[in-house]
C-alpha cells in the first residue's frame, strides 16, 4: 500500500508581485490545498508544476507512468485500477470569458482508500466551488467525507458533469438567436455566428465523447472504494453523460440545418436582387436598340441615297441574333 498523504493545513500561496496569484514559478511547487475530515483528505493542486512530483513522489506510491500522464499536454481520458489506487483522466468543457471560446480543462484524479487528490491543469469553477463549500461548512462536509473517498469522487464528477448543462442552454439560446436572425435583412454577421456556433458544438462534442467511456468504467469500477447502497450514483453520472451527448447531437443537427436554411435564404435573396436587375436590363433593351441603331455612322432610310451599308448591317445583325437563338434553343435554356 503506498504512503498515504500526511495530515496538512489548508494552505494558500500568496500572490507573487512578479506574476498573477495562483501561478507558482515553474521551478517552485504549488501550495496544496487540503481539507479533512471523518479521516479522509481532499488535497487540490490546481496547475501541478514538475516540482510538486517530488512532493507527491514523498507522500504517496504512485506509478512513474501516471506522473507522466498528468504532465502530459495531449492525455485522453482514461481509468487505471491498481492495488491500492485508481488513477482517473478526465476532461470538462470550460468557458473562457477572456478568449470569449470553449477549451478543454484536464482533471486528474488519484483516489485511495482515505484521500482524493485532484490535479486540475485549468481552473475548473465547479471544482473550486465545491471546495470552497466544503470549506466553509463543516456540517456539509462531514456528511459527504463520512461516506468514503467514492463518495467523495462521485459529488466530484458529478458536479463537474452537471455544470455542462448550463453552457448547453447557453449554446441552445445562441442557435434560437441565429434562426431568428436568418430572416433579418440587416444580419450581415449570420454566417460567422452560424460558424462560431458551429465550432463550439465540435469542441464540446470532442471533449465529452471520450470521456463517456472513461465514465462507463468508472461506474464498473466503483465497488472498490463505494458502499453497495450507493452504487446507482454512478449510474447517475453516466446518465448524465448520456443527456449530455444527446443534447449535442441534437444541436448539431439543428446547426447543420440553420447552414442550410440560411444559404437557402441567401440564394432566394440574390433570386429577388437578380428578378429587379432582369427587370431593368429589359426595360432599358429597346432603348438601347433604338440609340444603337440611329448610332451607326451610315445613311439611315429616308436620308438619301445609299443606304446598301445600313441594310447590310442590320442583316448582319438579324443572322447573328438567330444564331444565339438557336443555340440558346438547342441546349435548352429556351
Amino acid at each position: 500500500m503506498p504512503n498515504l498523504p500526511r495530515p496538512l493545513p489548508r494552505l494558500r500561496r500568496p500572490a507573487d508581485h512578479g506574476e498573477p496569484a495562483g501561478l507558482p514559478l515553474a521551478n517552485e511547487p504549488s501550495e496544496p490545498e487540503v481539507i479533512e475530515s471523518a479521516g479522509l483528505r481532499w488535497i487540490n493542486i490546481t496547475r501541478p508544476r514538475f516540482a510538486d512530483r517530488d512532493w507527491m513522489e514523498e507522500r504517496f506510491g504512485f506509478h512513474p507512468l501516471d506522473f507522466e500522464d498528468v504532465y502530459s499536454r495531449n492525455q485522453r481520458p482514461k481509468l487505471d485500477s491498481y492495488d491500492d489506487y485508481i488513477f482517473i483522466v478526465l476532461q470538462f468543457p470550460v468557458f473562457e470569458k477572456a478568449q470569449g471560446r470553449l477549451i478543454s480543462a484536464e482533471l486528474d484524479l488519484f483516489v485511495g482508500p482515505d484521500y482524493v487528490l485532484t490535479l486540475p491543469n485549468e481552473p475548473v469553477p465547479p471544482l473550486d466551488a465545491l471546495f470552497e463549500r466544503y470549506s466553509e461548512k463543516e456540517e456539509l462536509r462531514e456528511g459527504v467525507f463520512s461516506k468514503g473517498s467514492g463518495y467523495l469522487l462521485y459529488k466530484l464528477v458529478d458536479t463537474c458533469v452537471d455544470a455542462s448543462f448550463p453552457m448547453l442552454r447557453k449554446v441552445g439560446l445562441k442557435l434560437e438567436r441565429i434562426e431568428d436572425d436568418i430572416f433579418e435583412q440587416d444580419t450581415p454577421d449570420v454566417v460567422r455566428d452560424i460558424s462560431n456556433a458551429k465550432q463550439e458544438i465540435i469542441n464540446f462534442r470532442k471533449i465529452v465523447r471520450p470521456m463517456r467511456a472513461v465514465l462507463r468504467d468508472l461506474e464498473r469500477t466503483k465497488q472498490r472504494y463505494l458502499a453497495e447502497d450507493l452504487e446507482i450514483y454512478f449510474d447517475d453520472i453516466s446518465d448524465a453523460a448520456e443527456r449530455v451527448w444527446d443534447i449535442l447531437e441534437n444541436y448539431k443537427e439543428v446547426i447543420e440545418g440553420l447552414e442550410s436554411t440560411n444559404e437557402s435564404a441567401i440564394s432566394h435573396r440574390l433570386n429577388d436582387t437578380l428578378r429587379v436587375l432582369t427587370a431593368f436590363s429589359v426595360a432599358f433593351l429597346p432603348l438601347t436598340l433604338i440609340a444603337s441603331i440611329f448610332g451607326m455612322n451610315v445613311e439611315l432610310p429616308g436620308s438619301g441615297n445609299g443606304i446598301l451599308e445600313f441594310w447590310m448591317i442590320m442583316g448582319l445583325l438579324t443572322v447573328i441574333f438567330g444564331g444565339f437563338l438557336l443555340y440558346f434553343r438547342k441546349q435548352g435554356w429556351l
